[in-house]
């Protein structure tokens, strides 16, 4: 395999993955922001405030993006098996 189709490769492997994770980071992000926020205002200092929303809300968006994550890896896959088959 030449040096430039494993840049491809790779560079595809890269891509692929911030499709299918970047959404779930995101959702972390935004409820860790609104959480601090709130306890900024609040005054609340608790560590583990945090932890209860995050996990509810990955969980609800995993729910929700699974299909769109499972299908960006599938492709993926498909395209790897035909380089792998194809010997190149």
């Amino acid at each position: 395999m030449e040096p430039a189709m494993l840049i491809d490769v790779a560079r595809e492997a890269i891509v692929t993955f911030l499709r299918a994770g970047m959404p779930l980071m995101l959702v972390a992000l935004i409820v860790g922001l609104v959480v601090s926020l709130a306890q900024a205002l609040t005054q609340i200092q608790e560590q583990t405030l945090v932890y209860v929303p995050k996990i509810l809300s990955i969980s609800g968006a995993l729910l929700l993006l699974l299909p769109f994550m499972g299908d960006a890896l599938g492709r993926y896959m498909a395209r790897i098996a035909e380089r792998i088959a194809t010997g190149g």
